[in-house]
């Protein structure tokens, strides 16, 4: 029966019936020429078919062959791109997937869950975090030093990104612990529309515009008091009192260190913390696959209301 055909008396067949000769076929395929004859001959019975004329001047396609000859050469080379995408699959989850962050997650534990999920899943892929800069607000998607990346909405470009957000909290506003307003429990933003900001780099965009809540100022534009790279340098302008900022919950023990406070803030959005990635890359496996674990992640950590605990 036809069923009972394999690929390798496929292979044996095309490579007699390009040579029209068993023994330089033989070595073509490095097996021996008896060897190659029987398997040939068991494929004429499973057919029932006579594929060549076998005679003192040699060997010839019987119209059976000739027949099956296009429809064999089909199979195999369909047969050796289906290998060829398997192989390219199995390099894909092998492979590396490279995660930029500006800032660590944190946030109880985020990035450790959402590693532990992912490499479950893929236990052969290598994962290589890329800290980059406050200047690239992708933290490494725009020049593609990262596959994906952990960040800040919104996202200079924002056409060229998917996401899946992790966190919607709450802005706060960090000021150093002698500013007026650092006895209050909480203000209103319109309280601080006149003090200095500090500010992301110009190069950040709309997220620059997030961080000094030009969306909430009614079109009054934000004084700036300096502009701020790293957590770091934010620290040491709030002590030295250039100005202040507005920070997500998340983030605030970054900077509740000595000399500075944290304080809710009445009358803002929140931020949304987000895992992106390239649009063109949403098919691959690997950013598919973190994808998926940060989603699991955040929604074990979503409460019914749809905050993030922790």
């Amino acid at each position: 029966m036809t069923t009972d055909v394999h690929g390798r008396d496929l292979r044996y067949f095309v490579a007699v019936a390009e040579e029209l000769h068993f023994t330089r076929a033989a070595e073509q395929l490095y097996v021996s020429q008896p060897a190659l004859s029987k398997q040939v001959r068991a494929l004429e019975r499973r057919l029932g078919v006579e594929l060549f004329r076998r005679g003192p001047r040699g060997v010839a396609l019987t119209e059976a062959g000739a027949a099956l000859l296009p429809h064999a050469r089909r199979v195999l080379a369909a047969w050796e791109a289906g290998a060829e995408a398997v192989a390219r699959a199995r390099t894909a989850l092998r492979g590396t997937l490279r995660v930029g962050m500006s800032t660590s997650p944190g946030r109880g534990g985020l990035l450790p869950a959402i590693r532990s999920r992912f490499t479950a899943a893929h236990p052969e892929a290598t994962v290589r975090l890329r800290h980059v800069g406050w200047d690239d607000p992708t933290a490494g998607l725009a020049d593609g030093d990262a596959d994906v990346a952990f960040v800040w909405l919104p996202l200079p470009g924002a056409e060229r990104y998917a996401w899946t957000v992790l966190a919607e909290e709450p802005r706060l506003v960090a000021l150093p612990e002698t500013h007026p307003l650092a006895d209050r429990p909480e203000s209103d933003f319109a309280d601080l529309l006149d003090e200095p900001f500090l500010a992301l780099p110009q190069s950040t965009g709309p997220l620059r515009d997030h961080w000094l809540a030009l969306d909430a100022r009614g079109g009054r534009p934000a004084r700036i008091g300096a502009e701020i790279a790293s957590t770091e340098e934010t620290y040491e302008a709030l002590v030295a009192g250039l100005g202040i900022c507005l920070v997500a919950t998340g983030n605030a023990p970054l900077l509740s260190l000595g000399g500075v406070v944290t304080r809710p803030v009445r009358g803002l959005t929140p931020s949304r913390f987000a895992l992106a990635w390239r649009r063109e890359d949403g098919g691959r496996a690997l950013v598919r696959g973190y994808a998926r674990a940060c989603e699991q992640v955040a929604g074990a950590r979503r409460p019914a209301d749809g905050g993030l605990r922790g």
